[in-house]
C-alpha cells in the first residue's frame, strides 16, 4: 500500500504492529503536548458488529494553537482538521501508516504557505511512530 500522490495520501511502512504503532503515536502526542481528540478502532467496531476487518485504527489529533490560524486563513480546511493518522494492516500482515500530505492540504484549501508548517507535525509523528 505505498503512497499514491494522486490521492494526496502519504503511506509509509511501519516496523511495528498496529497496536504498537498506535501506542507510539499516543506517547508522541502526549510528549509533544498535542491533544488526541479521538481514537477510532474501526476493526474493533467491525468485530462488535459481527464483521471481520483487518486491524485498522484512526487517530484524530491536533493543537488549537496550530490549527486555528490555518482555519481562520482557509476556513474550508476545517473539514480536514483535526489532523488524522490511519494505522492499518494489510492481508500480508504488513502495517502501514497513512496521512494527508501537506501539499494536498495546502492545494485543496489554498492554505497560505507561511501557515503550512502548522500542520507539519503529522509527517514527523507518522515517521517516528513507524520506526
Amino acid at each position: 500500500m505505498p503512497s499514491n500522490p494522486g490521492t494526496g495520501i502519504v503511506t509509509i511502512p511501519s516496523n511495528n504492529s498496529v497496536n504498537e504503532t498506535v501506542q507510539k503515536l499516543e506517547e508522541l502526542l502526549q510528549a509533544k503536548g498535542i491533544k488526541l481528540f479521538a481514537l477510532v478502532d474501526h476493526s474493533g467496531e467491525a468485530e462488535r458488529a459481527g464483521l471481520h476487518m483487518l486491524p485498522t485504527k484512526l487517530l484524530i489529533f491536533g493543537s488549537p494553537k496550530g490549527g486555528t490560524p490555518v482555519m481562520v486563513a482557509a476556513p474550508s480546511i476545517a473539514i480536514d482538521l483535526p489532523l488524522k493518522i490511519l494505522v492499518s494492516q494489510d492481508a500480508a500482515g504488513k502495517v502501514w501508516v497513512s496521512y494527508n500530505s501537506l501539499a494536498y492540504l495546502q492545494a485543496r484549501h489554498d492554505v497560505p504557505a507561511d501557515l503550512v508548517q502548522n500542520l507539519a507535525a503529522v509527517e514527523v509523528l507518522a515517521v517516528q511512530a513507524a520506526t
